[in-house]
């Protein structure tokens, strides 16, 4: 069972190269060796004071920060989005990622995949899938949109517009067919467990695949796709794919329906990665993939995106007559299909990596850390991957993009295990110096300097948070101003077809029945209220995203101003603890001055959560007030419906504009804004309460009863120890694959399958 369970282990690891793995490994030991230490610690403490009734305040607190470091989750995943229009190729790059040919449904026609697909890898012994679907409720709501979306509004009588109040019917009509055999089917959320990635994929395809009608006409038997939400695929252990990492497939722009739609944006939210995949034959001229770079620039604003890059597939489509044709590089020939392939991959990754560069440019600060990567555009071949007609491995970038994620997770384990170990060898060094017998007496802090000093600093940080948020004034103002004198054009352009209104009528009634906003798998997203306001971010957003990047503390940045204030506040103790030649309060010192970067570090967590919130405040609060007119214009039935409800809808937004809708969204950013100071100073002041109550405690006499950790403590010395070797032998791993890489030989040749 043991060289088993060490199999197990290692196998973990097999992802990554020797030198990484070397250095996974290292940290995984010390991680979970400090864990060790801490429940024993944790265990020792209770014992001691278990029949004590009087526990001391400093006591609680050193055994409640315990508990948490024991608690806390080793590693957060790292989600990346795979984010393209239909037929892009995004489950064939997840296929050729993770090395499994068919295993998510491809299809090169027609929409395939239906919903969000997410794929890990894990300690599973077999590939687990779990199904989410909608709730009865969300179906049901689902169903009264779709019946009141497909009645065929310019033809309705009087009688049939009054049939719309019969949705209990409708809908019980609908459930008794396909969708009742499928909600049958599953619960809520369904597992299913399988030994063989094939025999997963077979029993997933009609969960994720969108149903085509077949030769004959005729749709499958059960339509089970339109009751998902998403789908979670777990791989047993991949040896391509280290566990911590999510792949996500992000189909198309949204989707009509609500729930599905909210887990579409929340999902873009969370990725730290976004790919937007195009392929070669739409990079240069569609559209799709550039609103899709829009989403993924807004996701860097609001959400937790910082890498953002454009993929492009099937890179080995080139028909070589053609191309040479068209080709303007002199009388240079090219000898083959590859080199064809290889030259126009190059050319295109130097001109949409330009491209996309001053895209990124012109949305974010100039020190975004997407705009220091050095790759910002891959070009893959998924079916080279496989066939290797003409492409070596390498040469499709598939091994390229898992190095990338492999680096991600490693960058982000050693950060997290740093933190882990430190805050735990601080918390040894201040236990086992408070059970120590050796203790001089009135060796404490000097609570009114530092009290003082606290205040003093805290109305200054407060007067920074102040001074970073009024950078968003002038442009706002000067955003209204450009959305007022625009928004009848923006709308205009919305409203007004050159084809006329057939077909259109309904699209306008699902952006009304939706509050402005119709998501489809299968055409490009509209948001109404989105394109209205616009003008308003393309003056705030440069600002916005400066407010909220790591830097220097100075200019509108909002972090550096709250670490700033970390700091002087840890320098002070340390003067007071120099110039007192402290003792044994030097142990407690050092904790404390530990426990400021700890709470004030989760400050930047709240921050975070509460971007995604202020962010939309200005599509939100436009949505808000333009909402009755929405509502007025859904109800529009009968003859010349289409052209009533966009009379209504122009009616309203003038109403709303003249009324000052601009200026109130406006004002609602600035209030959340307001909101978010208020609540980053309450924590500040309740986390420097704390420490302040921890400093005044003297220790003599309080902790006499406690625990012996000196063995402990000694452990955890040499985990700080080795953590720092670990650091070291990093830097000097870094300079080798530097040097490694400047050795290493050309590319092989190509291979056959």
């Amino acid at each position: 069972m043991k060289k088993r369970r060490r199999l197990d282990r290692d196998r973990r690891f097999r992802a990554f190269p020797s030198l990484e793995q070397s250095a996974f490994k290292e940290y995984e030991r010390l991680e979970s060796r400090t864990r060790r230490v801490l429940s024993n610690t944790y265990q020792k403490l209770i014992q001691s004071v278990f029949l004590d009734d009087s526990i001391p305040s400093g006591v609680k607190y050193l055994i409640n920060r315990l508990l948490a470091l024991i608690e806390k989750p080793s590693l957060d995943p790292i989600y990346v989005g795979l984010f393209g229009s239909t037929g892009a190729g995004k489950s064939s790059l997840i296929n050729a990622i993770i090395q499994q040919a068919m295993f998510l449904p491809v299809s090169g026609e027609s929409t395939c995949t239906s919903c969000i697909v997410q794929v890990s890898s894990g300690y599973c012994e077999q590939y687990e899938a779990k199904i989410h679907l909608l709730s009865d409720q969300e179906w049901k709501e689902e169903l009264k949109n779709l019946t009141k979306l497909l009645h065929r509004t310019e033809d309705l009588s009087g009688e049939e517009a009054d049939a719309w109040d019969k949705d209990d019917e409708a809908m019980e009509e609908a459930m008794s067919g396909p969708g009742k055999r499928a909600r049958g089917m599953a619960s809520i959320c369904d597992t299913i467990l399988l030994p063989q990635a094939g025999e997963l994929s077979v029993k997933l395809d009609p969960f994720i695949r969108t149903q085509r009608r077949g030769w004959d006409g005729e749709l499958p038997e059960t339509q089970i796709w339109p009751l998902i939400k998403h789908v979670e695929v777990t791989l047993p252990k991949s040896e391509l794919i280290p566990e911590g990492v999510v792949l996500v497939d992000i189909p198309g722009t949204g989707d009509f329906n609500s729930k599905r739609d909210e887990i579409w944006k929340k999902t873009i939210d969370k990725c730290s990665v976004i790919w937007v995949i195009s392929d070669i034959e739409r990079v240069s001229g569609g559209r799709a993939h550039e609103d899709l770079l829009n989403e993924s620039i807004r996701a860097c604003q609001r959400g937790f995106c910082t890498d953002v890059a454009l993929v492009i597939t099937k890179t080995d489509k080139l028909h070589l007559p053609e191309y040479l044709r068209e080709r303007k590089m002199g009388n240079q020939t090219i000898p083959s299909q590859r080199e064809a392939v290889l030259e126009r991959n190059e050319m295109i990754k130097l001109q949409r990596n330009r491209i996309l560069k001053e895209k990124l440019k012109r949305k974010l600060p100039a020190d975004s850390r997407v705009l220091q990567a050095s790759d910002l555009v891959y070009t893959v071949s998924a079916q080279e991957y496989w066939q290797g007609a003409f492409l070596t491995e390498e040469e499709t970038e598939i091994p390229k993009l898992r190095e990338y994620i492999r680096k991600r997770l490693l960058d982000k384990k050693r950060r997290l295990v740093t933190k882990y170990v430190t805050e735990a060898f601080g918390l040894l060094l201040l236990i086992d110096s408070l059970s120590s017998t050796e203790r001089l007496l009135n060796e404490h802090l000097h609570m009114s300097g530092l009290r003082r000093f606290v205040e003093e600093k805290m109305e200054l940080l407060e007067k920074a948070i102040e001074q970073c948020f009024a950078h968003m004034e002038q442009p706002l103002r000067e955003g209204v101003r450009i959305a007022r004198a625009s928004c009848r054009h923006i709308l205009g352009a919305f409203l007004v077809r050159s084809k006329g209104n057939q077909g259109f009528h309904q699209t306008l009634k699902a952006v009304c029945l939706k509050n402005g906003i119709y998501a489809s798998r299968t055409l490009p997203r509209i948001d109404l209220n989105e394109a209205i306001t616009q003008p308003l971010y393309d003056q705030i957003d440069p600002v916005f995203g400066g407010i909220f990047r790591a830097g220097t503390p100075s200019g509108s940045a909002l972090l550096p101003h709250i670490d700033a204030f970390k700091c002087s506040l840890q320098q002070k103790m340390m003067e007071i603890s120099i110039r007192n030649g402290w003792k044994y309060d030097r142990c407690k010192n050092s904790f404390l001055i530990q426990e400021i970067s700890a709470m004030l570090g989760g400050l930047e967590g709240h921050i975070f959560r509460r971007k995604r919130k202020l962010y939309e405040s200005l599509t939100t609060s436009v949505q808000n007030d333009l909402k009755p007119c929405y509502e007025e214009a859904a109800h529009i039935t009968g003859k010349k419906a289409c052209e009533r409800m966009k009379d209504v809808i122009r009616r309203g937004v003038d109403r709303q504009v003249a009324e000052g809708m601009f200026e109130r969204a406006q004002e609602r950013m600035q209030h959340q804004f307001q909101q978010l100071k208020n609540g980053i100073m309450e924590k500040v002041k309740g986390s420097v309460a704390t420490v302040l109550t921890l400093a005044s405690s003297q220790g003599h006499g309080l902790y006499k009863e406690l625990a012996d950790v000196k063995s402990e403590y000694k452990e955890m010395e040499k985990l700080h120890r080795s953590l720092r070797e670990a650091a070291e032998n990093a830097v000097l791993r870094r300079g080798m694959q530097s040097f490694l890489l400047q050795l290493s030989p050309c590319k092989a040749s190509p291979h056959k399958a």
